[in-house]
């Protein structure tokens, strides 16, 4: 009775008629868009003279119509014009009949045009070549403030060249010499060239040269939080096309620990998401084997283990699956292997997120497990051995289950090879697994 009460005094009331009943209001058919129905917010004229709402239109054009939807004849183009009489007696339209509840809508801003983002990238341009900071840095944020209007003006600023225009002139002013007077525009461009994601293979060969590269870092290790941010989001943009240029970003002093704070210490999730990126093709790296056991031993002294087994402890999935991807890097290695036997989280974590994350996951795990497990030396084993604490947390039974619900046809071979390394320890041993842990597994078949 109270909750049927307090509902019928959340709703508004509606003007009564001289019999008292409800007033319907109709919205008038021309205020209408041929496309959705609904009131327009945006109305604009097409070629063929009909009017739509900007939104409905540009999402038909979009899918590849290029004919009226109300007439069906031909678009002769398809720039759309504002119709402004319309929009103004919409907006006087809902101030009349407010008391329905009826809201005003706002005057929509004239959207960016090719024509507006083109002459703005000329001034940038022109502004960069002599040298006028200031005017290159209010160019680049009036293309940032567009951007921020809408997420049309963001698709016409992208596909107009910015990204290329910002990463030449980044390369431009990332000259050593006269770097630290310049560290303020370079900001500003690193800040916008966010927003032009994912970047064309054009911009992405200025932005690899050893010149920005050495900017990038600087800001990766010593920029501010949003510096440090950009950087390391515009670095995976370049190592996603070019992976072996993490050689020549390894070699970058401070490089390297910058990466390793910023999974430490993340500003945000895309941020650790792009370092632990990063990381990988460091570890991974074959372009130059003696660069490849360098890198991986400096990350190891600043202690990559610990934190990516804190990392994994309770991660979203492509957080984990980046982490579990490091770590498999890791164990490639003889050393990376010591300190993945030294720290007492290695197998109880790796061991749970098999069949818990997704199958890359499990797949990654499986094979930390395996490269653990195969390569364990005299001395480990006796010390009580990789395989007695595999079996302590579970691994058996796990991998066990894994056949049965299907997987990889390596990972199946990984599997059946760690069973057999196994077996003969599993029967004295006590499984310690949660049978909880699969309440909600499905097979695959």
């Amino acid at each position: 009775m109270i909750s049927s009460w307090r509902r019928r005094r959340a709703t508004p009331r509606m003007p009564r008629g001289s019999l008292g009943d409800p007033v319907e209001l109709t919205i008038p058919t021309h205020f209408r868009c041929p496309i959705s129905l609904d009131l327009m917010k945006d109305p604009v004229t097409l070629s063929t003279g009909i009017t739509y709402d900007r939104a409905s239109i540009e999402t038909w054009i979009e899918g590849g119509n290029f004919t009226c939807p109300f007439t069906n004849q031909p678009l002769q183009t398809i720039d759309s014009i504002p119709n402004h009489n319309i929009r103004k007696m919409i907006q006087d339209w809902c101030v009349e009949n407010r008391a329905y509840g009826i809201e005003r809508i706002p005057t929509p801003r004239v959207p960016a045009s090719p024509a507006q983002v083109r002459d703005i990238l000329e001034k940038m341009t022109a502004a960069a070549r002599r040298g006028d900071f200031e005017g290159c840095k209010s160019m680049v944020e009036k293309i940032k403030n567009l951007g921020k209007e809408s997420e049309r003006n963001k698709k016409c600023i992208i596909a107009n060249g910015t990204g290329n225009t910002f990463s030449s002139i980044f390369e431009a002013f990332s000259n050593p010499e006269t770097f630290e007077k310049r560290i303020e525009i370079l900001e500003e461009i690193l800040s916008a060239m966010t927003m032009v994601f994912p970047l064309q293979e054009e911009s992405i060969k200025h932005l690899k040269s050893e010149t920005s590269l050495q900017s990038l870092a600087w800001f990766l290790k010593g920029g501010d939080i949003s510096g440090r941010r950009n950087s390391v989001l515009v670095l995976k943009e370049i190592i996603s096309s070019y992976p072996e240029k993490v050689d020549e970003l390894g070699v970058i002093q401070g490089a390297l620990e910058g990466l390793i704070k910023l999974i430490k210490d993340p500003i945000c999730s895309s941020s650790k998401k792009a370092s632990l990126f990063i990381t990988y093709h460091v570890i991974a790296s074959t372009s130059s084997s003696s660069n490849q056991g360098r890198f991986t031993k400096a990350l190891l002294q600043m202690g990559l283990v610990s934190l990516l087994l804190e990392t994994l402890v309770d991660a979203e999935r492509s957080v984990c699956e980046r982490a579990l991807g490091a770590f498999d890097g890791i164990c490639e290695t003889k050393q990376g292997r010591e300190e993945a036997y030294a720290h007492a989280l290695t197998m109880p974590v790796i061991v749970k997120k098999i069949l818990r994350v997704s199958d890359l996951a499990t797949e990654l795990s499986v094979s930390i497990v395996w490269k653990l497990v195969k390569n364990e030396s005299k001395e480990e084993k006796e010390d009580g051995g990789i395989k007695v604490e595999a079996l302590q947390v579970g691994a058996f039974q796990k991998l066990l289950l894994l056949l049965q619900v299907g997987c990889s046809e390596w990972t199946k071979e990984k599997a059946t090879e760690l069973l057999k390394l196994l077996n003969n320890l599993h029967r004295d041993r006590l499984e310690c697994i949660d049978s909880l842990d699969f309440k909600d597994l499905k097979r695959t078949f």
